[in-house]
């Protein structure tokens, strides 16, 4: 379910429980202080602690190898974290420690790591320091050791944190960005990625290999048939269907027809018919493990497949505001890129370019679903329609913009030799009127003429689809692509 804020901002009251990264801690230490300097040890451990807290509230789940402070225990480190199947890894550096109580865990357990070094005060008392106060706040000495190793061994840290333990926004943020991060790359870990029916046809830009894709990224695609969803959605009993209509009618606002002839009221048939799809596509994933799905069916003559296949946008569009991304027309690189724009807390809408205003300067972006309405800017809008321009069938479209303000828009292609590419770039959701015509639209600058920014976009070599969604993302973007071995440009 969904309600919406007094200030116009649309939440959910039940939301889908999106699998957390599991993210391996070790706060390392250097022994031979200790005997020199009674206290230390606990002080450093203490502070461990407080960095493991830290994390813990980045909606991630901590795994603690502990206090390492030689390399037997970093051995010792390492073979935990693999037995608990880590995603990511920070090291802290509580003062200085020798490379190889540090390395040695990092490069056994293999995974991405953040090297993090946040000493507890913002300056030292220099009339007052004695040595254990610099070594309490030595974090930052061991840094560059540690880090050229790694990059000597061909395993570089995936990124660094320097700052203070306490009162530091830019490094809680940074902690927060990389936790982002580790949550979009376990997204696609253990992943059962649906692909239902076929790509439109004629969409050379769409067509993917799986094979390549789970090289890529990891997750299973699972082929599915129009007959699994249709069995489910002729299964939905009355009640189902009821709640579903209660949820829908909680999220949508119900418009009337607008001048564009393809719009009509929405009949009660038409609103049943789609919550009884929404309960199958719910059924779908749910029986099927999805972690996201990519789907598109032509149908013919207005059989039962043509039904469900045009009346899905309901569905996808709640379903994909609860963290579970659907991409249509089967493009399976898009249903990525909006699992990717999900877990790095931006939403990720189904996206294409639609015609540009040479007047304001902008280009209007949008599709006809599916949507991520939880960065909807207030109540979506539901309309009936005679026909989907370009498919079969007739339904209900859901119309709104996303959120004004910082938006990212990330695309996944594929290269000449069938690597795939991330694509991505940075521009404003400006207010103004958008065609009502029962597609999302938004209008979208990017800081030159719309022209330039069209042609750049597209010289990049995308697909035509890409995940719209807010804030400036780029950075995040930037380190996923790094841990994920893809390549990426900033256009």
């Amino acid at each position: 379910m969904y309600s919406l804020t007094t200030e116009g901002e649309l939440k959910m009251s039940v939301s889908f429980k999106r699998a957390s990264a599991r993210v391996g801690v070790i706060t390392v230490g250097h022994e031979p202080y200790w005997e020199q300097f009674p206290g230390l040890r606990e002080e450093l451990i203490g502070y461990g602690k407080e960095f493991e807290a830290m994390l813990a509230a980045n909606e991630v789940e901590v795994i603690s190898a502990g206090f390492v402070d030689n390399v037997d225990k970093s051995f010792a480190a390492a073979s935990y974290l693999k037995r608990q199947d880590i995603d990511f890894l920070f090291c802290f550096l509580s003062t200085y420690v020798t490379s190889s109580s540090a390395a040695t865990a990092i490069l056994n357990v293999g995974v991405p790591t953040v090297l993090v070094a946040l000493q507890p005060r913002q300056r030292l008392d220099y009339r007052n320091t004695t040595t254990y106060m610099q070594l309490a706040n030595d974090n930052i000495c061991s840094l560059p050791e540690i880090g050229g190793v790694l990059i000597r061994a061909g395993k570089p840290a995936a990124g660094m944190i320097v700052g203070t333990l306490h009162d530091d926004p830019r490094a809680a943020n940074e902690l927060r960005s990389w936790c982002q991060v580790a949550n979009a790359r376990r997204a696609f870990k253990h992943a059962r990625i649906g692909y239902l029916g076929h790509t439109y046809e004629g969409m050379y830009d769409m067509n993917s290999d799986p094979t390549a894709f789970t090289a890529a990224f990891g997750s299973h695609v699972q082929m599915l048939e129009m007959c699994d969803l249709a069995k489910l959605v002729n299964g939905v009993s009355a009640a189902e269907t009821a709640d579903k209509i209660d949820e829908i009618k909680s999220v949508f606002t119900i418009a009337d027809p607008f001048i564009d002839p393809v719009t009509r009221p929405i009949k009660q048939e038409d609103l049943e018919w789609s919550a009884k799809v929404a309960v199958g596509l719910d059924k779908l994933v749910a029986e099927n493990g999805l972690t996201g799905l990519a789907y598109y069916y032509r149908g013919v003559d207005g059989n039962e497949y043509e039904r469900i296949g045009s009346n899905l946008v309901l569905g996808n569009s709640l379903l994909t505001g609860k963290g579970i991304p659907l991409a249509g027309e089967a493009d399976l690189k898009t249903c990525a890129a909006m699992l990717i724009m999900d877990r790095l807390d931006a939403g990720g809408s189904f996206a294409e370019l639609h015609p540009c205003d040479f007047v304001d300067d902008i280009v209007l972006v949008g599709h006809d679903g599916p949507h991520n309405i939880k960065i909807s800017d207030g109540r979506p809008i539901i309309r009936g329609l005679d026909l989907f321009h370009g498919k079969r069938g007739s339904g209900i479209g859901v119309e709104f913009s996303i959120k004004s303000g910082p938006v990212t828009l990330l695309g996944i292609s594929q290269t000449a030799d069938g690597k795939f590419k991330m694509i991505a770039t940075e521009g404003e959701s400006i207010k103004g009127e958008i065609p009502q015509t029962g597609n999302t639209n938004t209008r979208c600058s990017f800081g030159c003429s719309v022209a330039e920014f069209v042609e750049k976009w597209c010289s990049a070599g995308p697909t035509h689809h890409f995940a719209l969604g807010v804030g400036h993302v780029a950075p995040k973007i930037r380190n996923v692509a790094k841990v994920l071995g893809i390549e990426l440009q900033i256009v």
